[in-house]
């Protein structure tokens, strides 16, 4: 706070000149201090100076009963005449910080001041001292205040000796010593002494406004042992309420302090400051020592725009931090310099600014600054954000070394003014609750260059649900129905975090009923259909319109099923499908290794008419088939719950006769009235499509028996290949075809569901995608592969946005991947019997996604691997309600409920041969904490070690002869799985070897 009007102490070559100048480079001076009851900074490592940590006693009370109150002695200085004054060499009472003073605050002091103090414990006196003037007026009209020069830490002292020449001297001057004494008395903790500290309390005190910036911890004036007994005016706050600029300091001293003294230096700093100079407190608003411990200052809040008396003409406007210690010629610490940025961005983050950016001033007084810049009262003046304190006033303060680190400073704080801007393209309102009917694309800004960023988060009741780069200014999400608040959270390069203020947004999602049509081709990036002729390259985005195409409505659409197949992959990769205008997450719909064809049927919201491909590395070719869509309103239809059942199989002949079909041969399977499904009403069933020993490479198509066959296929696979995927089928005749193109190939079909018109059944709700499960990730479920036999249960119900009860079906993306073996994985309800359904069968070393619709009975849907160890993800697209007897869809996802590999939701381990892993799902991921009837999951086989299958189904009821995934050693498949919630878990079980499992929940059924 040095304040002089430029005056330079004179002196020999053995005087010390004190101006509080801050260093630059960042010695590691971390200490573990606890000082009169003060900890260090959590995280400080000791450095050469830091001391012992052991707090100090500087009088023989302090010595003989512990800590006491601070105690001032003043000696009165002699005049010699000819312009001098001296205090004879002498022995004093202990004291740690000195000062002068004299009577008239006006007077002016020409000449030097200096001082010199006798160590307590050595008996070594010190160089001679310079000491500054402290301009008048700092902290307004004082009535009884004094002139003094700033105070000067010497640290342990019990001798004195001062000498004035060079001018004028002025009337009454004397030496101020200040003995800290250490902590306050309980008395005086407890406001038993002269004031009252609770009467200016932040506690009583209205908060200040919240920042953007994360608050940082503060040593209390409680904590320090402020002596509020001095302190009996209350606080005085910024006329104008806010905080525009900060201003840096440093205090004096005469030799190095370690950590354990800084408790001691602000109470001694504290009763110097009110005592001598006649302030009302403490001038300055923020401490921090060289061990990065941040001290609270002047009285009146830590969140609130305390007046301060730091920096002459500017302190209505601004905040004050000291630095303890002389930085002249001395470096600061790296913790100091974390400790400044800390509380300078937690103030400018209150108030819109910037600690980086400018400032502009009204200046309070008539003056000149240390640079020769000139001030007049009255006018305004720009100033960097974080200033030092010459850069407002005539003094070297914060001194050469600190003042050319402000700007490391001001570049080590958090993204600045971060805040929202618009919400689904709508300004974005202060106090307003925004609606939406689920989606959520939110713009925001910052002053902080994007090369200083790492990423954004974007947050929905404090949990992130979308990261996008540095770069970016925009995420989107889905957002379940009810209250939320959504933030975004930027980290910067260097790791510093700020979160902008909450937008409250109100979700009413309504439901939507099923709308099947024939399977129809709307994409085929072989042929320029739908989007450019072209494989998508890796990082690489297309596009296709949906609504409006192929007998989609323009409007009113929700979310679209499509079956998607990847071919021609250069590389093993990934494709994510998801709704324009939203934020991709890290969910996945189909998984495959190069060369490898992979089908899988994606339920995707639909957002602003438009669909997104996203495929992460080499190119591959992509093809999408339209099979219906899910609407507002109640003119389509509701879902109902009914397996897995099998009801298909060529190798058994069940159903259809027992033999392979042939190429270009078609088996008619009947549907309606079998197996629980009505023998009218019905519009279309959920089947699980398996093809297995297939001879040549070919594809198959399911379609409404009664209608021509058109150019879409379901599953596409090579000779000797296992392929599942999910299929919802329109019924026009009560039968279905299966058509084969080539070869001769096993077919299999177990039921999940069917749709039929009506009120009675589910309505289906876009949530997604969202990832539930990983296996690999532990994301759900343990991290750990799903082994032979084993199952992992995921919850849905209530998680991901999914509601905690009335569901009945989820609509889920399920990835088998890294099988150790071949196998098959079945997505169950948990809480009913596994069946003989499948969702996903593949190879060892295969990865092989699929959808899947299944059923919620007790909020968590099972996963279940036959054979050999595979991880699983699941990832959620919505799923189906019902607002009476039935169940209606709800979407959620895709999100990521769990991952053998990584623990994710299970244990981190593959499921073993014949073992069963169980994933909590109601009330996980939004899926709701009651009343989901059934899930929908994207299963993912992978790492099988031997041929297998996995069935996924409800915790708490026992396991079918059903399988969601069928895989050989090292193949990874995926398959969709509605799987019925019974308890609020799913059981995944494999059969053989040793599998890991993934699970991702894309949706969810309730009553």
């Amino acid at each position: 706070m040095s304040s002089s009007s430029g005056a330079r102490p004179r002196g020999g070559k053995n005087n010390v000149k004190l101006n509080r100048v801050r260093g630059t480079a960042l010695a590691a001076v971390l200490g573990t201090a606890a000082v009169l009851g003060v900890q260090a900074t959590a995280g400080a490592e000791p450095g050469a100076d830091a001391g012992t940590g052991r707090p100090t006693a500087y009088s023989s009370k302090a010595k003989a009963r512990g800590p006491v109150a601070s105690e001032v002695h003043k000696l009165a200085l002699k005049a010699k005449g000819a312009g001098e004054a001296v205090l004879a060499r002498q022995d004093t009472e202990p004291f740690g910080l000195l000062g002068v003073s004299w009577t008239d605050p006006a007077a002016k002091v020409e000449g030097t001041i200096e001082a010199r103090a006798r160590d307590a414990r050595t008996g070594k006196w010190s160089r001679w001292i310079g000491l500054e003037p402290v301009k008048p007026g700092m902290d307004g009209p004082r009535p009884g205040a004094k002139g003094a020069t700033e105070p000067v830490w010497v640290g342990a002292s019990d001798g004195a000796e001062v000498r004035v020449k060079g001018g004028t001297i002025p009337a009454g001057m004397e030496l101020t010593l200040v003995d800290p004494g250490g902590k306050a008395d309980a008395a005086r903790r407890s406001g038993t002494l002269n004031a009252d500290p609770a009467a200016f309390s932040a506690t009583t005190a209205e908060p200040g406004p919240p920042s953007t910036a994360p608050k940082p911890t503060v040593v209390s004036r409680l904590e320090w042992g402020a002596d509020e007994s001095l302190n009996n005016e209350g606080p005085i706050y910024l006329p104008e309420g806010r905080v525009k600029a900060v201003f840096v300091h440093h205090t004096a001293d005469a030799q190095p302090y370690d950590c354990s003294q800084s408790a001691a230096i602000v109470q001694g700093i504290h009763v110097y400051h009110v005592k001598t100079n006649g302030w009302r407190d403490l001038g300055y608003n923020f401490l921090v020592d060289k061990c990065g411990t941040i001290f609270e200052g002047r009285q009146g809040g830590i969140d609130r725009p305390v007046l301060g008396a730091h920096t002459y003409g500017w302190n209505a406007e601004s905040a004050g931090i000291a630095v303890l210690g002389d930085h002249t010629s001395t470096d600061t610490t790296p913790a100091a310099q974390a400790a400044i940025a800390r509380i300078a961005a937690y103030k400018h983050g209150q108030y819109d600014g910037d600690m980086n950016g400018t400032a502009t001033l009204t200046a309070g007084a008539t003056q000149v600054n240390f640079s020769g810049k000139s001030f007049t009262a009255g006018q305004a003046y720009p100033f960097k954000a974080v200033s030092g304190h010459r850069d407002g006033f005539n003094t070297q303060c914060p001194g050469d070394r600190l003042y050319g680190q402000l700007d490391a400073v001001r570049a080590a704080g958090p993204a600045a003014q971060l805040k929202a801007t618009t919400l689904n393209g709508k300004p974005v309102q202060p106090g307003t609750v925004h609606q939406t009917g689920g989606p959520l694309a939110l713009e925001w800004s910052t002053s902080t260059p994007s090369d200083r960023l790492a990423k954004f988060e974007l947050l929905v009741d404090g949990a992130p649900v979308a990261t996008v780069p540095g770069t970016a200014r925009s995420a989107g999400a889905m957002l379940p129905s009810g209250s939320h608040q959504v933030e975004v959270r930027a980290t910067a390069l260097n790791g510093a975090v700020s979160t902008s203020l909450p937008v409250s947004v109100l979700a009413e999602v309504s439901p939507a009923t099923f709308v099947p049509v024939a399977p129809k081709r709307l994409m085929d990036t072989r042929e320029g259909l739908g989007v450019p002729k072209a494989q998508v390259g890796p990082g690489g985005t297309v596009t296709l319109p949906v609504a409006g195409v192929q007998g989609v409505p323009a409007t009113g659409v929700t979310s679209v099923v499509l079956n998607v197949t990847a071919t021609n992959p250069t590389e093993a990769s990934f494709v994510s499908v998801y709704p324009n205008g939203m934020t991709r997450t890290s969910a996945s719909n189909l998984n495959f290794t190069v060369g490898r064809t992979i089908p899988n049927l994606v339920v995707v919201p639909v957002v602003d008419g438009k669909v997104n491909f996203y495929n992460n590395q080499g190119r591959v070719d992509l093809i999408a088939d339209i099979t219906g869509y899910f609407a507002a309103g109640s003119a389509g239809s509701s879902h109902f719950n009914i397996g897995p059942k099998r009801l298909m199989d060529t190798r058994e002949g069940l159903g259809v006769p027992k033999a392979p079909v042939a190429g270009g041969g078609t088996v008619t399977l009947p549907v309606a009235g079998v197996q629980g499904v009505p023998a009218t009403g019905v519009t279309a069933v959920v089947l699980n499509v398996t093809a297995t020993n297939p001879t040549d490479a070919s594809f198959v198509s399911v379609y409404p028996s009664g209608t021509a066959r058109t150019s879409a296929s379901n599953l596409n696979f090579t000779a000797g290949q296992t392929i599942p995927n999910l299929v919802v089928v329109p019924v026009v005749d009560g039968k279905v075809n299966f058509y084969n193109n080539s070869g001769r190939v096993d077919l299999i079909a177990d039921i999940t569901g069917y749709f039929a018109a009506g009120s009675a059944g589910s309505s289906h709700f876009n949530i997604g995608p969202k990832r539930l499960m990983d296996t690999r990730e532990g994301l759900g479920v343990p991290k750990a592969q799903v082994g032979a036999g084993g199952t992992v249960t995921l919850p849905v119900a209530g998680v991901q946005g999914v509601p905690a009860t009335g569901v009945t079906a989820v609509v889920l993306n399920v990835t088998a991947t890294n099988p150790t073996d071949a196998s098959f994985v079945s997505v169950y309800p948990s809480g009913t019997a596994r069946t003989s359904a499948s969702n996903l069968n593949f190879t060892a070393g295969q990865t092989i996604p699929n959808l899947v619709v299944v059923p919620v009975v007790d909020g968590k849907v099972n996963f279940y691997n036959n054979s050999g160890r595979v991880d699983l993800i699941a990832d959620i697209t919505g799923y189906f309600a019902a607002g009476s007897a039935g169940s209606s869809h709800f979407n959620i996802g895709p999100k990521r409920l769990m991952d053998t590999r990584e623990g994710l939701g299970v244990p981190k381990a593959q499921v073993g041969a014949g073992g069963t892993v169980t994933l909590p799902v109601a009330g996980v991921q939004g899926v709701p904490a009651t009343g989901v009837t059934a899930v929908v999951l994207n299963v993912t086989a992978t790492n099988p070690t031997d041929a297998s299958f996995v069935s996924v189904y409800p915790s708490g009821t026992a396991r079918t002869s059903a399988s969601n995934l069928n895989f050989t050693a090292g193949q990874t498949i995926p398959n969709l799985v509605v799987v019925p919630v019974v308890d609020g878990k799913v059981n995944f079980y494999n059969n053989s070897g040793r599998v890991d499992l993934i699970a991702d929940i894309t949706g969810y059924f309730a009553q």
